[in-house]
C-alpha cells in the first residue's frame, strides 16, 4: 500500500510539474523590462539587422537555441505547428542562434527544413552578445516581448509548443501583457 501511495504521489508531482504559471522554469515579470539594444542579424536577405525590441506591434516569442542542443531540435517541429495555429494573430516566433553554428544562411535553412521548421524566421546572434546581455547561457531559452518592445517574461528549457494548453497560455499572456509599459519607477532607474 505504501509503495502504491508513493507511486501515486510521484506521478502527480511529475505531471503537475509541467504546469505553466507555477513552474520554476517560467518567470513572468510583475512589470516589463527594457531589452538590450544590441542587434541580431537576419541570416538571409542581405544580413539585415534588428534589435529584439524592433518588432513593433507584435507579440514576440524569441527562442534562443543552438543546432547542437537536442531539446532545441526536438521542439523545432512543434514551434512550426504553434506558428501555424497562431498565424495572423500578431504573434511572431523568432529563432536566434549563435552565428558560430552556421557557415551560411542556406545551411541554416536546410537544417530547419530537415526538422520540419523551414517556415520559422531565423536570426543569428553574433558572438553570443545578445544572449550574454540578457543573461542567457543555456538553450533553449524563450523570451517573451510585448507589442511595446518590452520583455515580459521567460521560459527556460524545451516546451511542447503545439499543445492546445500552451497555445491558450500564450494567448492569455498576450492578452494580459501585450500593452504593458514601463512604470515611472522603472524609467527612473
Amino acid at each position: 500500500m505504501l509503495k502504491k501511495s508513493l507511486f501515486v504521489i510521484f506521478t502527480v508531482l511529475c505531471v503537475s510539474g509541467w504546469g505553466w504559471g507555477k513552474n520554476d522554469r517560467v518567470n513572468i515579470y510583475d512589470s516589463p523590462r527594457e531589452l538590450p539594444e544590441r542587434k541580431m542579424f537576419l541570416h538571409e536577405e542581405g544580413g539585415k539587422s534588428i534589435s529584439l525590441s524592433g518588432f513593433e506591434g507584435q507579440f514576440v516569442i524569441a527562442i534562443f537555441w543552438s543546432r547542437y542542443c537536442a531539446p532545441c531540435i526536438k521542439e523545432l517541429e512543434k514551434l512550426s505547428a504553434f506558428q501555424k495555429k497562431t498565424k495572423g494573430d500578431d504573434i511572431k516566433i523568432v529563432m536566434i542562434s549563435p552565428s558560430s553554428d552556421w557557415i551560411s544562411s542556406a545551411e541554416q535553412r536546410r537544417f530547419l527544413t530537415q526538422f520540419k521548421a523551414g517556415d520559422l524566421t531565423y536570426y543569428v546572434d553574433k558572438k553570443g552578445d545578445l544572449a550574454a546581455d540578457l543573461g542567457i547561457f543555456t538553450s533553449p531559452n524563450t523570451v517573451f516581448v510585448n507589442a511595446n518592445g518590452l520583455e515580459i517574461g521567460r521560459i527556460r528549457g524545451a516546451i511542447e509548443w503545439d499543445r492546445d494548453e500552451m497555445v491558450e497560455y500564450v494567448y492569455n499572456l498576450k492578452a494580459e501583457h501585450n500593452n504593458d509599459e514601463l512604470s515611472d519607477e522603472d524609467e527612473d532607474d
